[in-house]
């Protein structure tokens, strides 16, 4: 194999990976300080979605709070995972209220393929999915 072309081909992975992960990460820090300054648009939509105005501030914190930990190299994959159960709450939200598929119900496993297509493209994930071998005992 030509080590070049491999160099390469890792560089172009860290940045598809950096991109991804930055793109996300954008996006949920922007969406977090608008609830945790409780902009008009974020309540609004937090009573539009059945929840009490009140729950803006704590589903902001809640959302900045896996974003960090997703931000933090060492704990990205526990911030991941913190992250996919945000979003599943987001997807039933949205599916209870009967929000439209494309836009609103699928959004979130969107932005969760943008933070795991990272961790996988970054290598985080190999160690992880790497079932152990099968022994067999006598």
């Amino acid at each position: 194999m030509n080590t070049t072309n491999d160099t390469l081909v890792s560089n172009k992975r860290i940045w598809t990976a950096r991109i991804l992960g930055g793109l996300a990460i954008a996006f949920l820090t922007f969406d977090a300080a608008i609830k945790l300054v409780r902009l008009a648009p974020a309540v609004t939509g937090t009573v539009e979605l059945g929840y009490p105005a009140s729950v803006a501030f704590g589903i902001g914190l809640v959302e900045i709070l896996c974003v960090i930990a997703y931000a933090i190299p060492r704990t990205a994959i526990v911030g991941a995972v913190l992250l996919t159960g945000y979003f599943g709450g987001a997807i039933a939200t949205h599916v209870r209220v009967g929000s439209p598929l494309a836009t609103h119900v699928l959004s979130p496993i969107y932005f969760s393929a943008f933070i795991w297509g990272a961790l996988a493209l970054r290598g985080r994930l190999r160690g992880l999915l790497a079932a152990p071998p099968v022994r067999r005992t006598a």
